[in-house]
Order: structure tokens, then C-alpha cells, then sequence
């Protein structure tokens, strides 16, 4: 007696009953499986893109919104500092490395960072084309600006005012590409980078032609500005001392990449967590729904499985056929949730990628996602517990005398 092709036989039965049960599991199963694939994609995302900076320096302001802009670059800064000061921090005992950055353009929904050759190699970025910017206006482009944007070595583009791409055109200074950054996976590969001079000889609104390092060697040094400072510190020590003396000041203030992100995350966390019973609650659902279905069916097959009996179908194997429709019902909704967790989680990340923002993909595992699929299955059986006791419990004589 073959007791799997029996019980996808009564489930086949059923057509409707089963397809609601399975899609009713599966949506549980998916919420929880693109939560749990953004989110870990995500942090994972961000704790690499904080690496290796342990304070962000800038304008007076929330720390959150210096950290998302300065660091991540998915929030606008608060304002810019005096790169007098800048320059005086980064000249302090405590910091062992200091990378500048002058923000506050964009070419087509992609950022321009103005800074130095400290901040790719900070990443670990390698040139797939071409080579740095050595002089103002030339700029590099990350691999993910390169492959949207379609622009190649030698191409020009002129930047916009703002971050979001519909600023004004600052056609008097267009930049020059000399380079492409190969994928490093970092919030790198969606930057345009050039020279914090550039960014400056933009904003001087020269006449079309004029020579960008004239227009910085005519600016006054209170005209010069930078929006935040990347550092690195030189010993554990300056961790207690150098944010209390920057905050101290009147100009500036410290923010921890580290501390910022974990706040944000706690932030966002209710409602994951939401999220997350909610998809509980739908598991559940699916489980009291197996429940009921099989417990009907039960009360529909009692003649059959009295004849089964008859014929030498034992108690075990008998209670064993409803523990395999419970199962084969959680593991095809546990697959299927999986499946369309996964193709959830690519439309969302396309749809950041279209955003110009950090995109997770829907075509990597979790080792979590075993864990699911044994909680469908565990939901699935537990579900189909009772009917099988009942079935192991029943009595045939008097369903075979009712015929």
C-alpha cells in the first residue's frame, strides 16, 4: 500500500481546499522570508559601509541624518563646516586618518562626492577603467552610475545642484570622466567621485571655460567648505576623548557610524517585528486551516478507511497517511513561501536599485530560511496530530455496518 501516492490522491481530491491551504502557509512563510532577507542584507550592507570610520565630523544637527548622509548617502546633509576647522581636527593627535567630503550635487540621481584617493582605497576599490582624477572637473564613476548611466572614459556630463537629480544644471562646469570603479559592493558603486576642488570650482558659477583651478585659487579661505570628515582613530583612547572635544566646539559636531546604525535599526525593528508576527499569524492561520480540512476529510473517508482496514491496513499506517497529508500540505506552502519570498524580495530590490539606493537581491540563501521550512512542517504535523490519533483510535465495525 503505497501511503504518499494515497494521500496526494485525497489531496488531489480537493483541489480548492488544498490550494487555499497551501497559498495561506506560503503567505506566512514569504513575509517572514523577505523580512529576514532585506533586513540581513541591509545591515550587512551598512556595517560594511561603516567599516574602518569611527566618527563622522560635520555640521551641527541630528548625528542620525550626518551618519545617513555622510556615510551611507541616502539623506541630505544638514549643512557644511569650515574647512578651516576640518583641517585643524584632522591635524589632531587622535585621528589617525581623516577623509574629506564635499557633497550637495548629483547627476542623475546619482550623488557627486567631492574627496581624495583615501576614500576608494578606504573600500578597497579597484579601477576597472581608466584611472583617478588627478586634476578639478574629472571625475570616476562608481560601476553601478556607469552600467545605468551608460556613460564611458572620456564621456562629459554636468552635475545638478541637490541630491536628488532635478536641480539646476551647472552647464558652465561640466565634469570628464577618466574612470570606472570595478563592483566592490560598497555604497562606493553608486558615487560619482572627483575632487573636493571640483566641487568647490562648481559652485563658483564661473563662465563656461574658465580654468576650474583658477576659480579655486580665487577663493577666499572662508569660502571654502566641506560637508563632513571620515575618521579613523589613532588609538582606543580617542573614542572617549575626541567626540566630547568636537562636540565641545561651536562649529562642529561627532556622530559613531556604529552607534547611529544600531539606533536606526532599533527604530525600524518595531516594525519588523510587526511585520513579522504578522506573518506568525498567518503561519498559524494556515495551521489551524490544515487542521480543520484534514479533520473534515476525516469524517468524509471514514468508510474508506474502514475498508483499508478490512483489507490490512494497520492502525499506524492508517494515522500515518494523515501525518503525510499535514506534511505534504506545510512543505509545498513552506517551498512555494520561500519561492515567493525570494521573488519578492528582487521586485523590492529593483525597485532601490531604481531608487539609487543600497538594493538587496532576492537570489541569495539564509541559513534561516531551513529554519522556516521546518516550521512549516512543524505547523503541518502538529495540525494533522488529532486527525491521525482520531484515525489511529477509531472503531470500523460500526462504520462497516453502516456501509
Amino acid at each position: 500500500m503505497n501511503l504518499p501516492g494515497i494521500s496526494l490522491a485525497y489531496l488531489r481530491g480537493r483541489p480548492l481546499s488544498t490550494a487555499l491551504n497551501v497559498l495561506l502557509l506560503a503567505l506566512g512563510i514569504a513575509t517572514i522570508t523577505v523580512l529576514l532577507l532585506a533586513t540581513s542584507q541591509l545591515e550587512e550592507r551598512m556595517g560594511r559601509d561603516a567599516r574602518g570610520i569611527d566618527m563622522v565630523a560635520g555640521a551641527k544637527g541630528s548625528p542620525m541624518q550626518l551618519v545617513l548622509a555622510a556615510v551611507f548617502h541616502i539623506d541630505a546633509p544638514a549643512g557644511n563646516i569650515p574647512l578651516t576647522d576640518a583641517l585643524e581636527l584632522a591635524k589632531n593627535r587622535a585621528v589617525k586618518k581623516a577623509i574629506p567630503m564635499a557633497l550637495g550635487d548629483s547627476y542623475r540621481g546619482y550623488r557627486i562626492a567631492g574627496t581624495n584617493h583615501d576614500y576608494p582605497a578606504h573600500y578597497g576599490a579597484k579601477i576597472g577603467q581608466g584611472r583617478l582624477w588627478d586634476k578639478p572637473l574629472e571625475a570616476v564613476l562608481g560601476a553601478d552610475v556607469a552600467a545605468d548611466t551608460g556613460l564611458t572614459v572620456g564621456a562629459s556630463f554636468s552635475g545638478a545642484h541637490g541630491l536628488d537629480g532635478g536641480g539646476d544644471l551647472h552647464d558652465s562646469a561640466p565634469y570628464r570622466v577618466v574612470g570606472i570603479l570595478a563592483p566592490s559592493g560598497s555604497v562606493i558603486d553608486r558615487l560619482v567621485l572627483t575632487s573636493v576642488e571640483s566641487v568647490w570650482a562648481v559652485h563658483r558659477h564661473g563662465e563656461p571655460g574658465e580654468d576650474p583651478a583658477k576659480l579655486v585659487a580665487d577663493m577666499e579661505e572662508e569660502e571654502k567648505e566641506l560637508t563632513a570628515l571620515l575618521i579613523q582613530y589613532a588609538s582606543p583612547l580617542a573614542a572617549a576623548i575626541l567626540p566630547r572635544q568636537v562636540n565641545a566646539g561651536a562649529t562642529l559636531q561627532a556622530a559613531s557610524p556604529a552607534y547611529e546604525s544600531a539606533r536606526l535599526f532599533r527604530m525600524i525593528g518595531v516594525g519588523v517585528e510587526v511585520l513579522r508576527a504578522f506573518g506568525l499569524v498567518l503561519v498559524l492561520a494556515a495551521g489551524l486551516s490544515v487542521f480543520i480540512a484534514l479533520l473534515n476529510a476525516l469524517e468524509d473517508r471514514r468508510y474508506d478507511l474502514a475498508v483499508m482496514r478490512m483489507l490490512g491496513a494497520g492502525r499506524a499506517r492508517l494515522m500515518g497517511l494523515l501525518l503525510i497529508e499535514g506534511a505534504a500540505l506545510s512543505l509545498a506552502g513552506g517551498i512555494l513561501g520561500i519561492a515567493l519570498g525570494h521573488l519578492l524580495t528582487e521586485v523590492l530590490g529593483r525597485a532601490l536599485g531604481q531608487a539609487k539606493q543600497a538594493a538587496v537581491t532576492g537570489l541569495s540563501w539564509h541559513q534561516a530560511e531551513w529554519g522556516l521550512l521546518a516550521l512549516a512542517l512543524a505547523v503541518g504535523l502538529a495540525a494533522a496530530l488529532l486527525p491521525a490519533w482520531r484515525a489511529y483510535r477509531a472503531d470500523v465495525a460500526p462504520v462497516l455496518a453502516e456501509g
